[in-house]
């Protein structure tokens, strides 16, 4: 990430003719938030006195406490490569303070630093992330709403002309990289209208930047192409959802601390501990990590979404899986996380449960080297083999029951969060869905 100071910004919102800014921030859910402010507006912002009324996002404060600053990160500036005949914008991701300067304990990005803090108390110096978001592209309407109607037929690295999003995902990465993004991948996926594109891993906070920033460019482009892109994790019944493999590795001074040259695996004990961590407390994570009714829909048998509590440095069927490369590149992939995700929270639970690992010295079980979607019940018991939770409701549940995972949240986020999905799950709930009126209305 550039590193830029007052001075830099000045100039180059000149040089560029930048007349909006763009105050980026994240509420509970991980919905992306704005405030949108003149030129003229920029001193005041670079002194930290934008105000805005924080009642009115998700998850942060009541009414009689409204009043919030925005915080900007000024190494997040950038400058989008589109404008208007108005002139250019400019966009800095901020962090949310209360009127008395200090961080509100309800900003998923100011949560993630305290646990990031956590680990530096830990002896290590970076925890780095590498995301691979999944989308679908459908097309829109003569009124630019979505329909029902995928881009495309194509299937897993297809080309045009059965990749029909082709265009639109070169255009993205076009996009991408002019801002900044090393991209490394790519490609159409396994399902119709399906796409992944994957950039350079970085440290944990530019990496949660990077997927939101991400997100925001890929539904811009699609819009301009007349498509709409989603990250909802399974939108089509009966094919692949989309997920969002998160490939974590630790650093210390030394370098990568999940590799050891002199073991036979090339896995260091950190390593093996970190591991054991997110096995242990994967069942209260999910709530996080995979944070909507919609999730569950996509981690069933079949679809090459995980289900199982296991890891392997092999297969793809269980939780986490461990890729070839080693030295630098020594890295932990799990494969349970999806895209609906805030992923400033997700990083938040999964680096505690990582180093609650090292810290407990909680053993690592044995690496499963078998599909265990082929395996029985009985089969993945004897080799401690657990289900995720099947749905929404159970993973809030794990939530609750789960000191460690709480405590990654803070008070105030674990207590808003889990207040509400328990009213979208009672919304869900009390729907009556085309399939209960398929099955029942006249049966019964």
């Amino acid at each position: 990430m550039p590193k830029y100071t007052r001075d830099d910004i000045n100039k180059i919102a000149k040089e560029e003719d930048v007349r909006y800014l763009r105050l980026m921030f994240t509420d509970i859910l991980g919905t992306i938030k704005n405030m949108e402010v003149p030129i003229s507006q920029l001193e005041k912002v670079l002194d930290n006195k934008m105000m805005f009324d924080g009642s009115s996002i998700e998850g942060f404060v009541r009414i009689e406490e409204s009043d919030m600053y925005l915080y900007p990160d000024l190494d997040t500036w950038l400058v989008f490569p589109w404008g208007s005949e108005q002139g250019k914008i400019a966009r800095l991701i901020c962090d949310v303070y209360k009127p008395d300067g200090t961080p509100f304990a309800g900003d998923p990005r100011n949560n993630l630093k305290r646990v990031l803090r956590k680990m530096e108390d830990m002896g290590f110096t970076d925890f780095n992330l590498g995301p691979e978001p999944e989308f679908f592209l459908f097309k829109t309407d003569e009124n630019g709403k979505p329909t029902f109607d995928l881009n495309d037929e194509g299937g897993y690295f297809d080309l045009a002309p059965t990749d029909l999003g082709e265009d639109c995902r070169r255009e993205i990465v076009l996009e991408l990289e002019e801002l900044g993004f090393e991209i490394e991948a790519s490609h159409h996926e396994v399902a119709p209208g399906q796409h992944e594109i994957d950039w350079k891993y970085s440290r944990a906070l530019e990496a949660c930047d990077n997927i939101q920033t991400f997100k925001l460019i890929v539904k811009t482009v699609a819009r301009k192409h007349g498509l709409h892109a989603t990250f909802m994790p399974k939108p089509v019944f009966g094919v692949n959802g989309s997920g969002m493999h998160c490939n974590m590795s630790l650093f210390n001074e030394e370098g990568n601390a999940f590799y050891d040259a002199g073991s036979e695996s090339g896995l260091s004990e950190t390593a093996y501990k970190f591991i054991a961590g997110l096995l242990h407390h994967a069942k209260a994570y999910t709530a996080i990590c995979n944070p909507i009714i919609n999730s569950y829909k996509r981690l069933v048998p079949g679809y090459e979404a995980p289900v199982y509590i296991a890891w392997s440095t092999q297969n793809r069927s269980p939780l986490i899986r461990i890729p070839a490369s080693r030295g630098l590149s020594t890295r932990v992939e799990l494969r349970s996380v999806d895209p609906s995700t805030n992923p400033y929270l997700a990083l938040a639970t999964l680096l505690a449960a990582g180093l609650d690992g090292i810290a407990s010295d909680i053993e690592v079980p044995a690496p499963i080297d078998r599909n265990i979607y082929i395996m029985d019940a009985e089969d993945r018991e004897a080799n401690g083999i657990y289900d995720l939770p099947k749905n929404l409701a159970e993973a809030v549940e794990e939530l609750k029951n789960n000191p460690l995972i709480l405590d990654a949240l803070g008070d105030h986020i674990s207590r808003s969060f889990i207040e509400a999905k328990e009213i979208e799950i009672a919304t869900y709930i009390s729907q009556v869905t085309d399939w209960e009126i398929n099955q029942y209305l006249r049966a019964y």
